[in-house]
């Protein structure tokens, strides 16, 4: 770590960089370990917290309890470093329902960031065994993208930033997942289905014409529409009428109307 920390010393001094950001794992974190960080400039530590359901974190060997991402979190606060809290779903032996338990939790230790990875998979891992043998059946992809569309709101709701949802796509995952959930684009995947779930609901109580004009913010529009316009085409479909779409730029992010 030392080594590590003692190679950027030239760029912070240099103010080349504001700070540094390093991800670590809950149990990892103490006094000694923060003091060191402070001094060498760190501004941003991010927790693998993964799951606030202790039986999961047991069931995956996670190696760590909620409660040392309770004592971390709050002792990294303590020190005046931005926190991250990073979780997954789709964990063996979670569900949907511990998932939105397990942000709940993250949520209310106020962290400034979150990242949400959605499990992939892996060959030749221990998950890969259980998925093989039919132990383990994670969530499908259509549920884990009702699921992140709605961690998106929620988070929204708590002023909490999600700086990443998703991973990054590499090699190993092409070549080695054999289950779970990836897209390169799951993120705008899951926007997209906000607008949808929204739409649906609207159109569902307020169908007096064969053409509806929806209302969205400019930098929305694209994300309303869904990739190649899916929302619309499936939206024209079930409900056998005409989407037609105008902007305002007064409306948030995620907010819609019908006119």
């Amino acid at each position: 770590m030392l080594s590590l920390l003692d190679a950027t010393v030239p760029y912070i001094s240099n103010n080349d960089f504001y700070g540094i950001r390093i991800s670590t794992r809950p149990d990892k974190i103490d006094n000694e370990v923060l003091s060191v960080l402070k001094k060498y400039g760190v501004t941003s530590i991010e927790l693998g917290a993964q799951s606030m359901c202790d039986d999961v974190l047991i069931a995956n060997n996670r190696g760590h309890n909620s409660e040392d991402v309770i004592n971390a979190s709050q002792l990294i606060k303590e020190y005046n470093f931005s926190l991250g809290l990073q979780m997954m779903t789709g964990l063996y032996k979670s569900d949907y329902q511990k998932d939105i338990y397990t942000a709940h939790k993250i949520a209310d230790l106020k962290p400034d960031t979150v990242r949400i990875y959605p499990t992939v998979i892996m060959e030749n891992t221990e998950l890969g065994n259980l998925f093989k043998s039919g132990k383990y059946n994670s969530l499908t992809f259509e549920e884990t993208v009702d699921l992140c569309a709605e961690l998106i709101i929620f988070f929204e709701s708590r002023n909490i930033d999600i700086i990443r949802l998703g991973l990054h796509e590499s090699e190993s995952l092409k070549n080695d997942m054999i289950g779970g959930v990836y897209h390169p684009a799951f993120k705008e995947i899951c926007e997209n289905r906000i607008f949808l779930k929204k739409a649906v609901s609207i159109l569902d109580n307020n169908i007096n014409s064969d053409t509806v004009k929806f209302i969205v913010s400019p930098k929305s529009i694209s994300k309303f529409k869904g990739q190649k316009k899916y929302n619309i085409n499936y939206l024209e479909r079930k409900y056998n009428i005409k989407i037609l779409t105008d902007l305002d730029n007064t409306l948030g992010k995620y907010d819609i109307y019908i006119k």
